[in-house]
């Protein structure tokens, strides 16, 4: 009888932290081997640490008996970008059994974002390995941003996730009837305390400052270097204005450098003492180690494990401005971007918006709708669902979420009537439109 080998994929020592708390809460049966496979998706691999050189690792080591690196593997080639031909799948299969050591073991696949490469490519390669996703952040609640081959899809068992937003169900991967568990917080929370303590030294980080967050958004193409760090100024400011006068400024562990310049000037104007880590660090051993204050971010995943697990004052930035600017309407950051906005306290905020606040009773009912306009091809089903809550709830609560030409593309509530759908493709329209806009500016000097 052939052995059964698992093999966990990871690209972040949270996501290697999450599948550290599953193995302890008994969501995987005991295996004859259990392998770590690495993969350093940073744009040069060759510079960045991957997740098993990074400050904490050697707390989550013991859960797993080899680790091997897929870059290796594949090298010269980039795991993000690299795709195995269809004809040649079977020779990679044979490689990596041979270069792994696995024979003739039954192979079971252990991935985050299985929609994309290098996860999807690696369940390609071993055509019938039954595999297993977790998520790795926000994006579980969002639905599967690419469609999926159903030889690969109908292999998927579950979904493991946290529960950073109590009640909500994730939308990955139920297009196949795929149902989530959720990993115990309780574990969760007992790997982190054992990261943190194997974290070694690390820069003096003062206690009970604000801390900031840093995305790295410029690289996904969200914003440009200049609008992004702006945004982080306008974190500083914000945090000033809460009366916070000590800063903690994390960056992305594959931001540049200067990214953080803009901040340092920012620190001089307004006289506050600034921080910067230039440790790749989990944001969550600062939680445990610094007790921030505050903690301010755009729709990092860090903020919701801060409010949610550890109990942190958390603030949003730059949402709203995001929700507009994401194109195309299908871009996978928008569920996330969307819980912050509706979930999250406005850093920059008087308080007079509150009125505006999306109820708590409706967010399931907001992300299903979300879902459905971002992926109709991949869940056709939630039509009726998205066109009840649109119908009832499309107002100054919920009307950022949606752009009203893909509800009008789509037919549903909240779009253009179809008999002026025409309008906004229309060349005289638009002309039209100009001159009057021309003339109304004129009247106005």
């Amino acid at each position: 009888m052939s052995r059964t080998t698992q093999i966990f994929c990871v690209s972040t020592l949270y996501g290697a932290a999450t599948l550290a708390a599953a193995l302890d809460s008994g969501c995987f049966a005991e295996p004859d081997r259990r392998v770590l496979l690495v993969f350093n998706n940073a744009a040069t691999p060759e510079t960045t640490p991957a997740v098993d050189e990074m400050p904490g690792f050697a707390a989550l080591r013991h859960h797993f008996g080899d680790v091997l690196s897929y870059n290796e593997a594949i090298r010269p080639f980039h795991p993000g970008a690299w795709q195995p031909r269809s004809d040649d799948l079977p020779l990679f299969e044979r490689y990596l059994r041979q270069l792994w050591d696995l024979g003739e073991d039954r192979v079971e696949l252990v991935v985050e974002s299985l929609q994309v490469n290098p996860a999807l490519g690696l369940a390609q390669i071993f055509t019938d390995a039954p595999v297993h996703v977790y998520a790795d952040g926000l994006m579980s609640y969002g639905p599967t941003r690419n469609k999926l081959d159903p030889l690969v899809g109908t292999r998927v068992r579950r979904l493991l996730h946290l529960d950073l937003v109590a009640g909500l169900t994730p939308m990955l991967l139920t297009e196949f009837g795929v149902e989530p568990r959720v990993v115990p917080a309780e574990a969760f929370l007992k790997v982190l305390g054992g990261l943190a303590d194997a974290a070694g030294e690390l820069p003096e980080v003062p206690q009970g400052a604000a801390l900031l967050l840093g995305q790295y958004l410029s690289a996904l193409n969200i914003l440009s270097p200049k609008e992004e760090e702006d945004l982080h100024v306008r974190m500083m400011r914000g945090a000033v204005a809460r009366g916070h006068h000590t800063i903690v400024f994390k960056p992305h562990p594959t931001a540049p450098a200067s990214h953080s310049h803009a901040l340092e000037r920012e620190a001089e104007k307004l006289g506050v003492e600034l921080t910067v880590l230039d440790t790749p660090v989990l944001a969550e051993v600062l939680f445990e180690k610094a007790a921030p204050a505050l903690v301010v971010g755009c729709f990092s995943t860090a903020l919701f494990t801060a409010s949610a697990f550890y109990r942190l004052p958390v603030a949003r930035v730059g949402t709203g401005m995001l929700l507009d600017r994401l194109a195309p309407f299908q871009n996978s950051n928008r569920v996330p971007v969307a819980l912050a906005h509706a979930l999250l306290p406005d850093l920059e905020s008087d308080g007079r918006d509150e009125e505006r606040a999306l109820p708590r009773e409706l967010l399931q009912g907001l992300v299903t709708a979300m879902s459905f306009a971002m992926q109709p091809q991949i869940h056709p089903g939630l039509r009726p669902a998205a066109e009840r809550f649109l119908a009832e709830h499309f107002g100054p609560r919920t009307q950022h979420y949606f752009k009203r030409r893909r509800l009008t593309a789509l037919g549903l509530p909240g779009g253009l009537p179809q008999r002026l759908a025409f309008l906004p493709r229309n060349a005289t329209a638009r002309r039209v439109a100009h001159r009057g806009r021309a003339i109304l500016k004129a009247v106005r000097r």
